[in-house]
């Protein structure tokens, strides 16, 4: 059976597992891989949203990319069938009007900040976030923590400041690293982009076995 250990391993969160509604803002280097840790982990019902198109510069570090010039979101559904895909620009104002109530998990593998804040505001009772993850090489250094528990992470002490600027005073899980960036420009790493993806995965679905 294609979940056998699955179901070996998660016992009887297997079937919540299963059913749990989850949403993925964003499918690139981090959002692709979280997508394929839940496919692969059993979850029935998985919904992306992404606006962009694959490029050969993806190909570091993205699934998919080799389809260059295609919608992430088609071609991922293909990789992955019975998926629901959203083609759309996640912006504040997409955000605002969407209804992120279906879905028992919301996680955020985007890096608009201004986005990010409204999907916090929205929606941070079911959030995972996460920071920054270009620029760095040591996937063992990567972390989960309460949003204002992060440190080291420049990405996540811009995005606390603007949580505080925009009067949030809630909380959620923030998948981050607070290893030093090793470079200046936005160099990525696929053992360090993919890892944010299954650490994200992983806290999904721990959250979903703890819910009552």
């Amino acid at each position: 059976m294609r979940f056998e250990r699955c179901r070996t391993l998660f016992g009887k969160d297997f079937e919540r597992l299963q059913n749990a509604k989850i949403l993925i803002l964003g499918v690139g280097g981090v959002g692709s891989f979280c997508l394929d840790c839940l496919y692969r982990s059993g979850v029935l019902n998985i919904t992306i949203v992404d606006y962009d198109v694959y490029e050969i510069t993806n190909q570091n570090r993205q699934i998919g990319s080799e389809h260059i010039g295609e919608k992430k979101v088609e071609v991922l559904k293909k990789l992955y069938p019975n998926i629901k895909a959203i083609e759309v620009k996640i912006d504040q104002n997409w955000v605002e009007n969407f209804d992120f109530e279906p879905f028992d998990i919301v996680i955020d593998a985007i890096d608009d900040i201004n986005a990010k804040v409204a999907i916090a505001k929205k929606c941070s009772n079911k959030l995972i976030s996460s920071m920054g993850s270009a620029k760095k090489c040591d996937p063992t250094l990567i972390k989960s923590a309460s949003i204002w528990k992060t440190y080291g992470d420049a990405f996540a002490k811009k995005f606390r400041y603007e949580l505080k600027k925009a009067g949030f005073k809630g909380d959620f899980l923030a998948v981050f690293s607070p290893e030093e960036a090793k470079c200046k420009d936005l160099g990525s790493f696929v053992g360090v982009t993919g890892s944010f993806g299954l650490v994200l995965c992983s806290e999904a679905i721990k959250f979903i076995s703890i819910k009552q």
